[in-house]
């Protein structure tokens, strides 16, 4: 039975963040993390998710219903890394599966090869070897950029960004809901730092850690993904040990095009062996 979703809030650091819950809480922990988005991205899945696991959607410092705001220097795949496993230790969740998008992938991979708390994996459209940052993205690492970047300038370029990122066409309701955080002068501070942060050494470096680790991982992606090409998946699957690739239809959210086929592999993957 598809289970119900609710917003909550963790403190961390003294900083609330925001998280979407779903499942039984006796459930095996799965912390699911975004990357430019917000935890908006997993809600397709999560009633669907939460018949297996207990879900945690989070939300980075500054990003989507969170507090704070993030600087470049804690915007890094390391900082944020640290952030979710105080995060997971504030809600009392020890090992737990870790599913990722875009540069929450990044994290992913940094907590899979480094944390010994990831028990499995999942790797959605995420960012990996030297796939990132994307050209829209990486314009952000100029200081420049950035200090001439209006509410207005990001809002527009977010909203082309998000319909992009689907091959339906969102609604206005549906691309009001993604764009909302960004109304806020602080979550764009964040975002751009975040685009600032971005830096493929992180994940690169990451690699012979993560074939020593050989963490369980599936990767679910959209296969017409304009952003996070599908070769890399593939090349992923071909040199880190123990992972395999689902292809959904769907761009760089499939959870937007194929909710279903999205959460249906998601589970097997983390069902397995249980």
């Amino acid at each position: 039975m598809a289970q119900p979703v609710e917003r909550r809030t963790v403190d961390v650091d003294g900083v609330p963040l925001s998280y979407l819950a779903a499942g039984n809480e006796s459930a095996p922990p799965l912390i699911l993390l975004h990357g430019t988005f917000w935890s908006r991205v997993w809600q397709p899945v999560l009633p669907a998710l939460g018949e297996h696991s207990r879900c945690y959607a989070l939300d980075f410092p500054g990003f989507g219903r969170s507090g704070g705001e993030l600087d470049a220097e804690q915007a890094t795949v390391p900082a944020l890394a640290q952030t979710v496993l105080k995060a997971a230790d504030a809600l009392g969740i020890g090992e737990f599966d870790v599913a990722a998008h875009d540069i929450g992938g990044g994290v992913a991979q940094q907590l899979a090869a480094t944390s010994g708390r990831v028990r499995k994996m999942v790797l959605m459209n995420a960012v990996m070897f030297d796939s990132w940052p994307v050209p829209a993205v990486e314009r952000f690492r100029d200081p420049d950029v950035r200090a001439n970047t209006t509410e207005e300038d990001l809002l527009a370029a977010r909203r082309k960004s998000t319909q992009g990122c689907a091959i339906r066409t969102l609604s206005e309701e549906e691309l009001a809901d993604y764009l909302s955080p960004w109304q806020s002068p602080a979550r764009g501070r964040s975002w751009m730092a975040m685009a600032a942060a971005a830096d493929p050494r992180y994940t690169l470096d990451l690699v012979p850690a993560l074939k020593e680790a050989a963490i369980p991982t599936r990767l679910v992606w959209g296969r017409d993904d304009d952003f996070q090409k599908i070769g890399f998946a593939r090349r992923y699957v071909e040199g880190i040990p123990n992972a395999d690739l689902v292809e959904v239809d769907g761009k760089h959210i499939p959870t937007e095009d194929s909710p279903d086929a999205v959460a249906k592999a998601m589970v097997e993957h983390l069902a397995t062996g249980q």
